[in-house]
Parts: structure tokens; sequence; C-alpha cells
């Protein structure tokens, strides 16, 4: 949210040294220099709102306040503007927060109850798609695998499918759900993890995933290689 909320900022402060003249026309190829630059901030603006979710926002007012910054006549300090807009992003952070910690128990809570669904001790669920024959995977064994990541609404956030590049990474080098939903699988496996947002990434959340999220993940363990293995073979030049 932090990161979103710096991306806003600069794009409010950005689009404030634009011209409002022609707010209310249409841009064509016949435009003004200062025309196109007026509407490219705007394009900045509105895709900075799409990806906070703020589409919402009164747009009209949104002008005004542009306007009345050129004109030297603000309705409020720029200190007092970043002060409205961080505590709005702090409630809509705490609501997420609630939101989405209530929306994964939820989930956990029916998904416990499916065919094939092991729940471990500390929260972990998976399931074995299909049962591998090699070693598995402990401690700083590294790991190659394909993975498809989404949350519980089925957003696709990340996946090595789409890249066509299995990741290959140490077992204790990853979040916790990971670590040990991998060492539940043999080599060759196939396997859901559902990883609530206290073995993901909690309350601060990353990139595309919102805080307290709880994840899905399709693995597919391709291969293990033990530390013994990595730490024996010769650096690379």
């Amino acid at each position: 949210m932090k990161i979103k909320f710096i991306a806003l900022c600069a794009a409010v402060i950005g689009l404030s040294f634009a011209s409002c003249s022609s707010c209310n026309a249409k841009l064509s190829k016949k435009s003004s220099p200062i025309d196109s630059v007026s509407y490219a901030f705007g394009i900045n603006m509105g895709e900075s709102f799409k990806r906070s979710k703020l589409t919402n926002l009164n747009i009209k007012l949104i002008s005004t306040a542009i306007e009345d910054v050129m004109k030297e006549k603000p309705g409020m300090t720029y200190e007092e503007s970043m002060a409205v807009i961080q505590n709005f992003f702090m409630k809509k952070q705490q609501e997420m927060v609630s939101k989405n910690k209530e929306a994964g128990a939820k989930f956990l809570k029916e998904n416990a109850k499916k065919a094939g669904v092991i729940t471990t001790p500390s929260g972990l669920q998976y399931k074995i798609e299909k049962e591998g024959t090699g070693i598995t995977p402990e401690g700083e064994d590294e790991v190659k695998v394909h993975y498809k990541g989404t949350t519980i609404d089925g957003t696709v956030f990340d996946s090595s499918y789409d890249r066509n590049e299995p990741a290959t990474f140490k077992l204790n080098q990853v979040i916790r759900g990971w670590s040990e939903g991998l060492s539940k699988l043999k080599e060759g496996s196939k396997a859901t993890l559902y990883i609530p947002a206290e073995l993901a990434y909690g309350e601060n959340g990353a990139g595309q995933i919102e805080p307290n999220s709880t994840l899905i993940f399709q693995v597919e363990l391709l291969s293990v290689t033990k530390a013994s293995a990595v730490k024996s073979e010769p650096a690379k030049k």
C-alpha cells in the first residue's frame, strides 16, 4: 500500500503542473503539445487511480482542485492534502486487512472439509494431485518447480507456466507456506497449496498481493538437489 500511495501522490503532483484550459476537449491528431502532455498526465493519473482501486473518485473535484492550485487559491495547503490522502489510505488498508483476514478464514474453514485436503498444525492446507516417487526436499535443499499462484478469488498474480521457465530456489529461502508445503512432497509430485496469510506475506502484502491474503499455489516439484550436492558444485566463473 505504501508503494501505491507514493505512486498516486507522484501522479497528483505531476498533474498539477498540466494546463486544464481544455479539460472538456477531446484529444486529436492536431492537438497542441501542451494539450497532448495535459492528456498524458491525465492518463498517468487515471492509471494510478485504477491500480489503487480508486474508481469512485469525484473527477470534477479533482479538476477543480487543480484549477484552484493553478490560480493559487487552493482550499487546503499541500501538507493538509497529503495528510488527507495518507489518512484515507491508512483507513483503506485497515479495512482491507480486516476484510481479507475474514475472507481467508472462511475459505480455509470450508476448504478443509474437501476430500484429499490435509491441514497441518501451522494452518497450511495442501492436496496432492499426483504422488511423486523421488526424494523429499528439506532444509537448504534446492528445488526446481513449476507453479501458478492465485488469490482465493482466482486472480493470477504469478506463474512460471506463463513464463515457460521453471523456478529454482533453496527450500528455506521462500515464504513459510512454500517451505512447509514442498517439504510434504516427493520429487515428481503435483499438489495444490492453500497458504494462510501468516504463512505468506501477512499484513504487508507484496506487489499485486493485498495485505492478509490467503494464497493458492498449484505446484509441480520437478527436481530436488540435496544441499550437500549444491555446496560441492564448483563456483561458476
